[in-house]
C-alpha cells in the first residue's frame, strides 16, 4: 500500500481509478490462463500476486485502505461462520455431517440475518 502511494507521489500511477480496474481485470485474465497448466505454481503465485497488488492500487484510487476492507471482510465471514455453527446445533446437526447444498443454504440464512 505505501509503495503504492510513494510511486504515486512521484506521478508513476493512474489518473482514475479506471486504470487500476483494468489492470485487475488483465491480471484476472492471466491468472485465470495460468490456473489452467496448474503444474506451474509458480506462475499461479506471480499472477494471484498481481492481482492482488491491482485490488490494492484500486482500493487506494477509490479511498479505501485495503487492508481495513480485507480485515472487515474476514470479520464478516467469522461472524457468518458461528451463525452458521450456531443454526446446525441449534437443529442437532453437525457440520461435519452436513453435505455441501445445506450449508450453503445455512450460510445465504446467516447472509441475510448478519448482513
Amino acid at each position: 500500500y505505501r509503495t503504492g502511494e510513494k510511486a504515486a507521489g512521484i506521478g508513476f500511477d493512474w489518473e482514475d481509478e479506471s486504470g487500476p480496474l483494468a489492470k485487475y481485470q488483465e491480471e484476472w485474465a492471466e491468472l485465470k490462463a495460468a490456473l489452467e497448466d496448474r503444474t506451474n505454481r509458480s506462475a499461479i503465485k506471480d499472477e494471484l500476486g498481481d492481482v492482488l497488488f491491482s485490488l490494492v492500487n484500486y482500493s487506494r484510487h477509490i479511498g479505501l485502505d485495503p487492508e481495513d476492507a480485507l480485515r472487515g471482510a474476514i470479520e464478516k465471514f467469522h461472524q457468518r461462520f458461528r451463525d452458521v455453527e450456531a443454526s446446525a446445533t441449534d437443529s442437532g446437526e453437525k457440520l461435519r455431517d452436513l453435505g455441501i447444498d445445506r450449508l450453503n443454504s445455512l450460510w445465504e440464512d446467516a447472509k441475510r440475518r448478519i448482513g
